[in-house]
């Protein structure tokens, strides 16, 4: 498999014009009010995975975003609700519809209380992966070759995860609680851009 870095967006049909597409984003922290989105990452299952590198203050990248936004593609993701914030604060669209691979851990994952993707892909397809370059400096002008192997291994696998995580939905038939919790994620996002980040607003008090 290759990683491909590509500045500012994305070439035309780099990831082809039908399919799901995973997605994973870097930023300068947890803050999508604070901290700018550096890098989104992207695979649609095949032998390459794309990095797109965005420079502070330059966020058009018309292509990446009208993906992102394209309602006829699924894009599966590992804690959607931080992406879903990030782009929607720095690029302005709103990705939908999602498939959050954290989330269906949580539903059907009920015997332990490691939900990481590190955890969940151990776990579901043998694979271990490194997260030694999480915490880094994803907004240097010039990304290292571990923090691409990084990026590109966070979307690497989420295909084939899902994979596994949607037999044990059906199994356990949770199936349309997890359909209804992937669409309520862009509202629970735009929640925590106007300030309920830590509130619960379900909560009697």
């Amino acid at each position: 498999m290759t990683a491909y870095v590509h500045e500012g967006d994305l070439p035309e049909g780099a990831l082809g014009h039908t399919g799901p597409i995973a997605v994973d984003c870097e930023a300068m922290g947890l803050n999508p009010h604070r901290d700018r989105l550096c890098v989104v990452q992207l695979s649609d299952g095949g032998e390459h995975e794309h990095l797109v590198r965005l420079d502070k203050g330059c966020y058009e990248a018309p292509v990446l975003k009208a993906l992102l936004a394209d309602r006829s593609r699924l894009k599966i993701l590992h804690f959607a609700r931080f992406d879903i914030a990030a782009v929607r604060k720095w690029l302005g669209v709103t990705m939908a519809p999602v498939y959050c691979t954290k989330i269906v851990s949580k539903l059907v994952r009920t015997y332990t209380d490691r939900h990481g993707l590190r955890d969940l892909a151990r776990e579901t397809i043998g694979q271990d992966i490194s997260k030694q370059q999480q915490s880094s400096d994803w907004g240097a002008p010039r990304l290292s070759d571990a923090q691409v192997e990084y990026a590109a291994s966070d979307v690497r696998y989420l295909h084939e995860i899902k994979q596994v995580l949607d037999e044990r939905l059906a199994r356990e038939g949770r199936i349309e609680l997890a359909q209804a919790c992937f669409d309520f994620l862009p509202m629970r996002a735009e929640l925590d851009l106007l300030g309920w980040n830590e509130v619960d607003i379900f909560a009697h008090s």
